[in-house]
């Protein structure tokens, strides 16, 4: 049943990484409702970050859904290890090559969830003839590539322009770069419904901690919920 409530992804990459499998359960139980997992190349963008093996590992500590950010490109040659890692949805960049819509078909081919990313300067041009194919559209508010750059406000036309293209279609708007209690409201009330945060979650808390973690996820899902009544 698809479900448009305010849905909060931590970003492991703000995560203890020797401790990913521990920090997976942590924040699930401190209320988190999907595990998202940054994936970059040091080519699309200038991070390198996890491997298939990665989410493979830390896949038996996740109860719930595994959202996986392809920032890699090429990407299709990928796809089926990431799928076979266990992820749930795996979104890729309209930018990462020209067959886009290949892309979306490979993702769905292996059953998985399939999400369309777009970096701040990437139009939507491109949307419409993608809608049929794509389960979630995440608008990139930072450049990606590193945890903890300030929200680009210029991004909550795109997202509202989005919300009114996707209508009742069952389509994510997820918003991935510099949500925080400030930020969340403006994204919730622009359409957006998956909230993925990094520092803004794991700040001040530890595995060994985890209710800082807890009270940052609730302070975010409170912000933006009561952006829409």
């Amino acid at each position: 049943m698809f479900d448009r409530s305010i849905k909060i992804a931590p970003s492991i990459l703000s995560a203890d990484f020797a401790n990913f499998g521990a920090e997976c359960r942590a924040i699930e139980a401190q209320g988190a409702d999907w595990v998202h997992v940054d994936v970059m190349d040091g080519h699309f963008v200038p991070n390198l970050t996890f491997g298939p093996a990665t989410c493979a590992a830390i896949r038996p500590h996740i109860k719930g859904t595994m959202d996986v950010h392809l920032m890699i490109a090429p990407v299709d040659a990928y796809i089926e290890a990431y799928a076979k890692a266990g992820a749930d949805v795996i979104t890729a960049h309209l930018e990462a090559g020209p067959h886009i819509h290949r892309t979306m078909q490979a993702i769905r081919s292996y059953g998985k969830k399939s999400g369309l990313a777009l970096n701040p300067g990437t139009g939507l041009e491109a949307v419409p003839y993608l809608l049929d194919m794509v389960d979630l559209i995440c608008v990139m508010t930072v450049n990606p590539g590193f945890g903890g750059q300030k929200f680009i406000h210029s991004q909550l036309d795109k997202v509202r322009a989005l919300r009114a293209m996707i209508g009742d279609r069952p389509i994510h708007i997820e918003i991935d770069g510099g949500v925080t209690p400030e930020t969340a409201p403006l994204v919730a009330a622009a359409g957006a419904d998956v909230l993925v945060a990094g520092s803004a979650v794991f700040k001040g808390g530890s595995v060994d901690n985890p209710a800082p973690y807890g009270n940052n996820i609730r302070s975010i899902r409170a912000a933006a919920q009561a952006a829409n009544g």
